[in-house]
């Protein structure tokens, strides 16, 4: 089975940050302080469907690239900023939409061109379809 891959080079501080609290991609407690969307990625007879909960955020604010087999799905700028969040005034600010970017490698099957996104409710779901030559499909056997 094909997979998609996260796609993160780590500089000498990553790998020692790293050593000493283990994956912080991975770790719970680092998307609860926002800094790192949650993805599921499922494959189907198609192709690829990947989800990503980008709540506080619209289309504007998202950009989406494709580098060769690399995919990278970023925030624009800092992020969305509301209305009120221009005027100031705040009293109490507990929620933050923090910049992001996150990289995928994608499998050798995966078709670059066949790549469509959709937002909707918070959460932005892009379709990777598969290079038909790597799809699978059925054989007939002929009778003689």
């Amino acid at each position: 089975m094909k997979t998609i891959t996260l796609h993160r080079p780590l500089g000498d501080f990553d790998r020692y940050f790293e050593s000493f609290f283990g994956d912080t991609l991975f770790n719970p407690a680092s998307r609860a302080f926002g800094r790192v969307p949650a993805v599921d990625v499922r494959e189907t007879e198609t192709g690829y469907a990947l989800d990503m909960e980008l709540p506080g955020y619209e289309e504007k604010d998202i950009e989406i690239h494709v580098d060769g087999s690399s995919l990278s799905i970023a925030s624009r700028n800092d992020g969305p900023k509301n209305a009120a969040e221009e005027e100031g005034g705040w009293l109490i600010k507990e929620r933050r939409v923090n910049p992001f970017s996150r990289s995928f490698k994608m499998p050798e099957n995966a078709d670059p061109e066949g790549i469509s996104a959709e937002f909707k409710n918070g959460v932005l779901r892009l379709d990777i379809g598969k290079r038909p030559e790597a799809r699978r499909r059925s054989i007939q056997i002929n009778a003689r």
